[in-house]
Protein backbone atom coordinates (compact mmCIF):
# COMPACT_ATOMS: atom_id res chain seq x y z
CA UNK A 1 0.00 0.00 0.00
CA UNK A 2 1.20 3.49 -0.81
CA UNK A 3 0.15 6.58 1.16
CA UNK A 4 -0.11 9.94 -0.60
CA UNK A 5 -0.57 13.30 1.09
CA UNK A 6 -2.97 15.91 -0.28
CA UNK A 7 -0.96 19.13 -0.50
CA UNK A 8 -1.44 22.76 -1.40
CA UNK A 9 0.27 23.48 -4.71
CA UNK A 10 0.12 27.19 -5.51
CA UNK A 11 -3.59 28.12 -5.47
CA UNK A 12 -4.62 24.50 -6.02
CA UNK A 13 -4.64 21.25 -4.09
CA UNK A 14 -2.98 18.16 -5.46
CA UNK A 15 -1.08 14.95 -4.96
CA UNK A 16 2.60 14.43 -5.53
CA UNK A 17 3.04 11.03 -7.16
CA UNK A 18 6.22 9.17 -6.23
CA UNK A 19 8.63 8.16 -8.98
CA UNK A 20 7.83 4.45 -8.46
CA UNK A 21 4.11 5.03 -9.07
CA UNK A 22 4.79 7.13 -12.17
CA UNK A 23 6.92 4.27 -13.48
CA UNK A 24 4.21 1.66 -12.79
CA UNK A 25 1.59 3.78 -14.55
CA UNK A 26 4.00 4.71 -17.35
CA UNK A 27 3.27 8.41 -16.73
CA UNK A 28 5.35 11.51 -17.05
CA UNK A 29 4.74 15.16 -16.25
CA UNK A 30 1.89 16.59 -18.33
CA UNK A 31 0.11 13.25 -18.86
CA UNK A 32 -3.55 12.89 -17.87
CA UNK A 33 -5.15 10.35 -15.52
CA UNK A 34 -8.59 8.84 -15.71
CA UNK A 35 -10.40 8.61 -12.35
CA UNK A 36 -13.10 5.97 -11.97
CA UNK A 37 -15.34 5.75 -8.91
CA UNK A 38 -16.11 2.19 -7.84
CA UNK A 39 -19.37 0.95 -6.30
CA UNK A 40 -17.75 0.75 -2.85
CA UNK A 41 -16.75 4.45 -2.98
CA UNK A 42 -13.09 3.79 -3.74
CA UNK A 43 -11.45 5.34 -6.79
CA UNK A 44 -9.21 3.92 -9.48
CA UNK A 45 -6.50 5.95 -11.22
CA UNK A 46 -5.31 4.87 -14.65
CA UNK A 47 -3.55 6.52 -17.56
CA UNK A 48 -6.00 8.32 -19.83
CA UNK A 49 -6.71 6.37 -23.01
CA UNK A 50 -7.97 8.84 -25.66
CA UNK A 51 -9.54 6.04 -27.74
CA UNK A 52 -11.50 4.75 -24.75
CA UNK A 53 -12.58 8.29 -23.81
CA UNK A 54 -13.90 8.91 -27.32
CA UNK A 55 -15.78 5.60 -27.23
CA UNK A 56 -17.35 6.51 -23.90
CA UNK A 57 -18.50 9.89 -25.26
CA UNK A 58 -20.18 8.13 -28.19
CA UNK A 59 -21.80 5.55 -25.87
CA UNK A 60 -23.10 8.26 -23.51
CA UNK A 61 -24.67 10.19 -26.42
CA UNK A 62 -26.27 6.98 -27.73
CA UNK A 63 -27.65 6.10 -24.28
CA UNK A 64 -29.14 9.57 -23.96
CA UNK A 65 -30.64 9.48 -27.46
CA UNK A 66 -32.09 5.99 -27.10
CA UNK A 67 -32.99 6.14 -23.39
CA UNK A 68 -36.62 5.05 -23.93
CA UNK A 69 -35.67 2.13 -26.17
CA UNK A 70 -32.98 0.97 -23.74
CA UNK A 71 -35.47 1.19 -20.85
CA UNK A 72 -37.92 -1.03 -22.77
CA UNK A 73 -35.18 -3.51 -23.66
CA UNK A 74 -34.12 -3.73 -20.01
CA UNK A 75 -37.57 -5.07 -18.98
Amino acid sequence: MMKLEVKKIGNSTGLILPKELLGKLNLSQGDWLSVTENADGSVRLSPLDPTFEKGMEIAERAMKTYRNALTELAK
